[in-house]
């Protein structure tokens, strides 16, 4: 009975990924959907997706990371597109490098899987901005994601120019290509309510402006319950078994968005979601109906360069994700969900032939029965209770459930696999060292003194940070001079500054030295620093350094929210006790001396003396620049750079930038974590206490066998002698 089982399992398999090979081989193929499911060259079919950004990875990483996901059992994988990575200024595009989509999608298609593109061109993703470049912004008469002509023009613009560029490599399904979804817009229906009747006007426009585009494949919005048909309306969360679509008859039940884990912001512990509660969510989702899920993410990657948004998203986007953001299988999720997706697939005949039948076994137990004269049969057996097993009864036949889980039979006899019963080991993670934890610095030191005679810009007033550098720098320079006679000095009174920014950091300096520094919060996102200022008769040099730690990214009118000093700025303990000079002229620099001698690449590094010394006594040093030189490590292990040593700034390799480091320790609950109940991402943490970040992505492909150089900048003051490139394995 258990060979001839096993056999017939197999058979049914091989048959769902023969229709998908032959329909993917064909010339063209169709793509259409009922109520049950997408419908792909005439065939029903049970998806399961996985999220890889490929802007999020390498090039190189690309093939391992899709191989990897369709031998874990995915069908599709699912990627947003990136506005400002494809148009950083107007006309001007990239498709080079990690921002080479068309390369991405051509190697899905070579591994024989499917292809979701969400075209947005909003696409939230913790990403700067939201994903939409920082010109937006000032286009004239220009409102986000509103009936606006400004905004929609440059909308279908860069949506039509996707689509072309798809259509032309004959990338859509109906071409023979892999694309078998697209989505427009993403998680609008949260929004409308705050654009009224403007907002329902560009939703329904925006719906008919995708379908006019004749892609042959279906569009979908998620989270938008009003989307109009043909739209397919779909759901994202945690959990998606209570969802339906806004026409149940018409259109399949589809989750664009199964959060795998959550992401991580500086000063917050490290979200996990247990496996067993992910696959218990998935199960409920297909038994209810659901036809296509989608992990977001499968791999989460890394943010890259000035990619992270937020703000104070951090720079590894690893989301607790099946494929770690280094690409290792994270066990037991990876081989606990690949386990689940064989008994899904098993199942596929009779959940695409039948409606689920249910059936209560009791307070907290039921089943959903797929039964149909030509689809066989296969059951859902579920224990909701979070704290007690169970034994259940179904068709003369016992059955032990755990708590909070689910058994899939696919043939209503026996069970193929329960989500709460795991056969994998933890992967543990392993930091090794390399030959790389020695490297001789060499510093540079930014000219606090020369900050204001170079400015290009003097005014009355403080200035939106955005409006002035435009994103080009996550760092504005605001200073201004006060004359103080010394009588306005008060006996034994030490005179203090105080200013209020909007973000979301700021280092504060007075007559050339740090009086102090201030940071802002995820949850307030307000910087104040109160310090004591080294004032002195006669002039006096305030400057201000704000810091953004990435862009607001989702939110009504996100493009409306400021950035920057905007003050008040007030003395205190000289004159008359306080002293505002918020509205006095002001010079503003963009950017830091580094960064405009591009000293952090191969090419500029040397038009900068740079300074051989011990690093002795210069850990507390602000606004210093460190590199050196080092050979790539042996071995073929992922690496990463052990920043634990410094404070805040950014790194690059051979030019490149590994993103924003910040080692500030997160505060949190770590107090444990059981599988079972409801999930949030405040349930399961770790790291409290400890840097939210220490390790930071170094890929391979970005070195050279020899002589690659590596540039920090620090904006607080670190201990670089202590810097290290390490090895990352699971054991």
């Amino acid at each position: 009975m258990a060979a001839s089982s096993a056999t017939k399992w197999a058979y049914l398999l091989c048959t769902s990924l023969l229709i998908m090979i032959i329909c993917i081989e064909l010339t063209e193929c169709t793509v259409t959907y009922d109520k049950k499911s997408l419908i792909i060259n005439g065939h029903r079919r049970i998806l399961l997706s996985g999220s890889i950004h490929y802007p999020r990875s390498t090039p190189e990483m690309w093939e391992d990371l899709i191989q990897k996901a369709k031998d874990g059992g995915l069908d599709v994988i699912d990627t947003y597109v990136f506005w400002n990575g494809h148009e950083p200024s107007p006309g001007n595009y990239n498709f080079e490098g990690r921002y080479d989509l068309v390369r991405f999608v051509k190697l899905v298609q070579k591994a024989g899987m499917y292809m979701h593109l969400r075209i947005g061109p909003f696409v939230c993703a913790e990403w700067n901005f939201g994903g939409f470049p920082v010109w937006l912004k000032y286009v004239p008469g220009i409102s986000f994601r509103t009936d606006n002509e400004p905004f929609k023009m440059a909308m279908q613009k860069f949506t039509t120019k996707i689509v072309q560029m798809m259509k032309y490599e004959k990338l859509f399904e109906s071409q023979g290509g892999p694309i078998i979804l697209s989505q427009i817009e993403n998680e609008y229906g949260a929004d409308t309510q705050a654009y009224g009747a403007a907002g329902h006007a560009y939703m329904t426009w925006a719906a008919k402006m995708a379908v006019g585009l004749n892609t042959g494949v279906p569009w979908v919005m998620c989270k938008q319950d009003d989307a109009p048909d043909p739209i397919i309306n779909t759901c994202n969360g945690f959990y998606c078994d209570y969802f339906t679509p806004n026409n149940k008859e018409t259109k399949p039940t589809l989750w664009t968005e199964a959060w795998s884990g959550w992401f991580s912001d500086f000063g917050g512990p490290l979200p996990h979601r247990p496996v067993q509660d992910l696959a218990f969510a998935v199960a409920r989702f297909i038994q209810k109906g659901g036809s296509f899920t989608n992990y977001y993410m499968y791999h989460g990657g890394t943010n890259f360069g000035r990619t992270a948004g937020g703000p104070f998203i951090t720079t590894s986007y690893d989301y607790d994700a099946p494929i770690d953001e280094y690409g290792l299988l994270r066990q037991p999720k990876y081989d606990h969900l690949k386990a689940l997706h064989r008994a899904i697939k098993l199942s596929e005949r009779a959940i695409v032939s039948a409606d689920p039948a249910f059936i209560s076994l009791g307070t907290y137990e039921q089943v959903h029965v797929f039964s149909s004269k030509t689809g066989g049969c296969a059951a859902f057996l579920a224990n909701y209770h979070i704290n007690s097993s169970t034994t259940v009864r179904f068709r003369n036949k016992r059955y032990d459930l755990p708590p909070w889980s689910i058994s899939i039979l696919p043939d209503c006899k026996n069970v193929a696999f329960n989500t709460a019963q795991v056969g994998s080991k933890t992967s543990l993670v392993n930091w090794l060292p390399t030959n790389v934890n020695r490297l001789a610095w060499q510093t540079f030191s930014e000219d606090v003194s020369t900050v204001d005679s170079e400015s290009k810009m003097t005014v009355s007033g403080l200035l939106d940070q955005l409006s002035v550098t435009r994103d080009a720098s996550d760092y504005l320079w605001y200073s201004t001079s006060v004359a103080i006679n010394p009588s306005e000095f008060h006996r034994n009174v030490v005179p203090t500054l105080t200013v209020e920014s909007e973000g979301h950091a700021l280092h504060v300096f007075v007559n050339g030295e740090l009086a102090g520094s201030a940071f802002g919060k995820e949850e307030t996102r307000k910087v104040t620093f109160t310090g004591n200022a080294n004032l002195r008769a006669g002039m006096n040099k305030i400057q201000l350094l704000s810091v953004a730690v990435g862009l607001q990214n989702n939110g009504p009118r996100f493009e409306q929210w400021k950035t920057g000093v905007f003050g008040p700025v007030v003395l205190h303990g000289v004159g008359r006790g306080s002293w505002e000079i918020s509205h006095q002229k002001w010079s503003y620099q963009v950017g830091l001396k580094g960064e405009s001698k591009n000293i952090a690449s191969p090419m500029g590094v040397s038009s900068v003396d740079w300074t051989e010394s011990s690093l002795l006594g210069q850990v507390h040093r602000p606004l210093t620049w460190y590199k050196a030189y080092f050979n790539a490590p042996q071995g073929v292990e992922p690496l990463a750079i052990d920043m634990k040593s410094m404070g805040k700034g950014q790194v690059w390799i051979n030019g490149q930038s590994i993103g924003r480091y910040w080692t500030v320790h997160a505060k949190g609950s770590c107090t444990g974590c059981n599988y079972a109940g409801t999930f949030q991402p405040t349930k399961c943490q770790t790291r409290c206490g400890k840097p939210t970040q220490r390790w930071y992505h170094v890929p391979r492909s970005w070195l050279k066998p020899t002589r690659n150089l590596i540039v920090v900048f620090e904006e607080i003051g670190g201990d670089a002698s202590a810097i290290s490139i390490v090895r990352r394995s699971f054991k």
